[in-house]
């Protein structure tokens, strides 16, 4: 199983980083349709609809971004639709936790598909979009999802419930813990701070995200970073929920060894349109 994991994890670094790093945004964001349209058949298994619904509604969400594409949208400016979608993630994401695995079932087939939808639609221009800004701004925002999910497992393996009486969220994950989730925020505040001074250090010509918050002040910098850890659980702990919804334990096994596509993007679904939505306010 780990050298399963180990291989896949290889394999995909190795399509990852060159698109990642290749000078024109086009490549990487091309993956990124791809990734998201598997993301989709994914939800769509998860929420009840058969094998050709939810290829169809993977080859939808193909359609949706190559409309986007066409119409300019991953070099316009939309600094209205970030805060739409960063504030639904907050207040939606909140209901959600709020209601549990119980609640989430009871909502329509249909609205559970449609919010799936876009959500994976704006992580995915959320992607481009960061991807046009530059490297280094999207590479900050993507760093910062697993340095806090890395220092979030630590912690959690050595203080778990030893500060806390009570699991973060025992019925959704079980093995989250309060310890994990301020270990992972403490790591995304180190990080924070010392990308600004590699940028400085640097005088990288492109900010990365904590570079154009530190520009307005530090005390927003220290912010961001906590709430955007804290997002980053939310993702996963909603994705947790739907998964225990339908009774399964991975969203696919596309990933051999990691399970599916939306298990290793769920802490990014809110994370990059809320980095976004940072970027945009102190533009």
């Amino acid at each position: 199983m780990l050298l399963q994991r180990v291989i896949t994890a290889i394999v995909l670094l190795a399509i990852l980083l060159p698109a990642l790093f290749y000078p024109a945004p086009e490549p990487l964001c091309l993956l990124a349709v791809l990734a998201i349209a598997a993301a989709a058949w994914e939800w769509g298994r998860m929420n009840g609809l058969n094998q050709a619904k939810s290829l169809g509604l993977g080859l939808l969400m193909v359609l949706a971004c190559a409309v986007s594409w066409l119409m300019g949208l991953l070099t316009a400016h939309t600094p209205m639709l970030w805060t739409v979608v960063g504030s639904a993630w907050v207040l939606v994401g909140a209901w959600l936790l709020r209601g549990g695995v119980d609640g989430w079932g009871r909502i329509p087939g249909a609205v559970r598909g449609t919010v799936g939808f876009a959500a994976l639609w704006a992580a995915w221009l959320a992607i481009c979009q960061a991807r046009v800004m530059g490297t280094n701004f999207l590479l900050s925002a993507l760093v910062l999802v697993w340095v806090a999910d890395i220092f979030a497992y630590f912690a959690g393996r050595a203080f778990g419930t030893k500060f806390f009486r009570n699991k973060l969220a025992p019925a959704i994950s079980p093995g989250k813990s309060w310890e994990g989730v301020c270990g992972g925020m403490l790591g995304v505040v180190v990080l924070a701070f010392a990308w600004v001074a590699v940028d400085s250090a640097n005088h990288a010509t492109v900010a990365s995200l904590y570079t154009r918050l530190a520009e307005r002040s530090n005390v927003l910098l220290l912010l961001a970073a906590l709430f955007l850890a804290a997002m980053s659980v939310a993702g996963d702990l909603i994705e947790s929920l739907v998964k225990r919804s339908a009774g399964v334990k991975d969203s696919s096994g596309l990933l051999p060894g990691h399970g599916g596509v939306l298990d290793r993007v769920d802490a990014l679904l809110p994370t990059l349109p809320l980095a976004m939505m940072l970027a945009s306010a102190v533009a």
